[in-house]
């Protein structure tokens, strides 16, 4: 190395004077009989000089600069560096004053960065939480989650990186012994880059991202975590969602879907219930042996018996036509506990309980469970399920999704949770299904010692976390029952029902609240449009006052609503058949009898959608106490 830095310095010489070189070792021995010239001896000694100001300089901005971090006035000034320079280093043969320019040059360039370069910050207790912002979550083009961050300033650690870290759902604190994933300079502005590994026991599908940083040898958080925001990216089945052709909908009766009675009704939505442990487990049918399913390295069990009836189900519905939307409920069983939250194992009358997404084994089950029945209904073999409501009713947690009590937003936090997962497992196989939360008509209702929570509270907290950890495309799925449900006079003035957001409760009269709450800036969804409803359960009783009369006035008012607003996408009436439960309770909420008579609601329901819609109609009217359909809406 220290012969071929002798050779080049020969080569420059001999370049400058003119001169050919014609033989390199005699001009080597000559330099070291006589020395450095006077000349080059300045030159070099000009330019440690300029370098060392340079230097000088800088370290003085850094040793005056405040405590706030604000880049100090100047001290020293490069200009004062360059001195008048011999002349004689022109032609010194060593260092041209073009050269030492250059160095000047880049030394203020130098000095132009370090004034753009962002404060640095003593991190707290009260910045260091959120000290980092993740502005962006996404599987990107190159297959990779790809994380981009924001912050004000720079702040004090050990060294000069950022550490990307992926946590579980459940994960608010980094666990010991946590390795980063990946890492990058720390400045106001960074980008991350990690491998997904879908369908890898390493897969970080599931996954929420924060940053942290080296405090004292320790990484310590300084970010709130992001869960990536666009699954569907890459989804094995993209064009799965089914489009009614109406918004016009039913809650069907198993023993008489196949009777064609669904296509005399003029059926194009229905809505059924999917109790996820009906179909875990090994097969004990021969002729439907269990079908074994493998996710993210692991290996699971469903029923193949229980499966071929539903199989034929949907399959049978997406051959004419007919949009599905299934509820996924989840049932007590002591051989599943695993999909249980922690928080909701006590046995309990409540039919259905918390999903668990509070344990790493809770959320690969979830997961599993999400991603095998998206995959399974998304293609013509089995049908296509189009929408998919993650349990019923959360804010009736008493009665539908049971979780032991604690405040509101404790418990929506953990079925937000298990939602993520589902909505990731879901939309990563079958990318444009639709996923949505339950909620019951009780909206604000502001009672003390409420077993339950208002809808308004728990939408409030759903959104708010959803969008704190990664905003994705949520749906509302609605139940505006009336008060009370024993009676079908849903037009009937209510001090429950008022048209403002402070209303107790929302059912069909005052629908708009709903629909202009959810159209607020702070609830959009991620591309700025209203999100999605569906009123995926109403029902008019034909037992109470006024009878089958009222019952169908009650379904021609809903529907003439919902057809109005083009927010709501689907009314899935409860229910096709009258239930000898329901009937027990005071509600006959079926458009035909147990015994298979077709009440007056039939018509109604089978017409409201055609072009015959007002002559089978028009009778409501004088029931409900207007003379023009535009008097019910607002």
């Amino acid at each position: 190395m220290e012969d071929q830095n002798e050779k080049n310095t020969t080569e420059l010489d001999n370049n400058d004077s003119g001169s050919k070189t014609t033989s390199a070792p005699k001009d080597k021995k000559r330099r070291k009989k006589g020395g450095m010239k006077r000349s080059q001896i300045i030159a070099i000694v000009a330019a440690a000089t300029v370098i060392i100001g340079i230097g000088a300089y800088l370290i003085a901005r850094e040793v005056n600069k405040p405590a706030g971090g604000t880049v100090a006035a100047p001290v020293v000034n490069i200009e004062d560096i360059l001195e008048p320079l011999p002349a004689e280093i022109d032609n010194s043969g060593v260092l041209g004053r073009g050269v030492l320019e250059h160095i000047v040059g880049a030394g203020r360039a130098v000095e132009n960065a370090y004034g753009l370069r962002p404060p640095t910050v003593e991190l707290t207790e009260e910045n260091r939480a959120d000290f980092v912002k993740v502005t962006e979550c996404v599987i990107g083009d190159n297959g990779l989650i790809n994380i981009k961050t924001a912050s004000d300033g720079i702040p004090k650690s050990d060294d000069k990186f950022y550490y990307l870290f992926a946590l579980n759902a459940f994960d608010y604190s980094l666990p010991e012994g946590a390795e980063a994933v990946a890492k990058t300079y720390k400045n106001n502005e960074g980008v991350f880059s990690c491998s997904l590994n879908k369908g890898a026991a390493s897969s970080r599908l599931f996954k929420k991202f924060a940053v942290g940083v080296k405090i004292d040898g320790n990484y310590q958080l300084i970010s709130k975590g992001s869960f990536i925001t666009n699954p569907e990216y890459g989804s094995k089945y993209g064009n799965v969602f089914m489009k009614p052709s109406s918004k016009k909908g039913i809650l069907i009766d198993y023993s008489k879907y196949k009777t064609g009675q669904l296509e005399d009704l003029g059926v194009k939505q229905v809505a059924i219930n999917f109790r996820i442990q009906d179909f875990l487990g090994p097969s004990s049918n021969a002729l439907f042996p269990t079908v074994n399913y493998t996710y993210n390295g692991k290996n699971y069990a469903f029923d193949g018996a229980a499966l071929s009836g539903f199989d034929e189900t949907i399959r049978y519905l997406t051959e004419n036509n007919i949009s599905v939307t299934a509820i996924l409920l989840n049932s007590y069983s002591s051989q599943y506990l695993t999909l249980i939250h922690p928080d909701a194992r006590s046995k309990n009358v409540c039919p259905y309980y918390m999903f668990n997404a509070a344990t790493e084994d809770g959320v690969d089950y979830l997961a599993a469970v999400g991603s095998f029945f998206a995959d399974r209904y998304s293609g013509s073999k089995h049908g296509r399920i189009s929408n998919w409501v993650i349990a019923n009713e959360i804010n009736a947690r008493k009665e539908w999704n049971y979780m032991a009590y604690t405040d509101v937003d404790t418990y929506t936090r953990a079925y937000a949770d298990a939602f993520r997962v589902f909505y990731n497992a879901i939309k990563s196989t079958s990318g444009s299904a639709r996923v949505y939360i339950s909620l019951d008509q009780q909206w604000n209702r502001d009672m003390k010692n409420n077993p339950d929570y208002d809808g308004k509270d728990v939408t409030d907290c759903f959104n708010s976390y959803i969008k704190e950890y990664g905003n994705i495309d949520w749906g509302m799925a609605y139940h505006p029952y009336n008060v009370p449900l024993t009676s079908c006079k849903t037009w009937t003035s209510s001090k429950y029902v008022k048209h403002s957001s402070d209303s107790p409760m929302i059912s069909m009269q005052n629908i708009e609240v709903l629909i202009n709450y959810l159209n607020q800036d702070a609830y959009l969804s991620p591309d700025g449009s209203h999100r999605s409803i569906m009123i995926t359960e109403l029902g008019y009783t034909s037992s109470g006052s006024g009878g089958e009369s009222a019952q169908a006035a009650a379904i021609a008012y809903a529907f003439y609503k919902i057809d109005h607003y083009e927010d709501i996408d689907g009314l899935l009436l409860n229910r096709q058949t009258d239930d000898a439960t329901e009937i027990a309770q005071g509600l006959a909420t079926g458009v035909t009898t147990l015994g298979g008579g077709q009440k007056a609601s039939y018509d109604v329901f089978k017409y409201m959608d055609t072009s015959e819609a007002e002559s089978h109609m028009a009778f409501a009217k004088s029931i409900i106490g207007i003379s023009n359909w535009s008097e019910i809406m607002r």
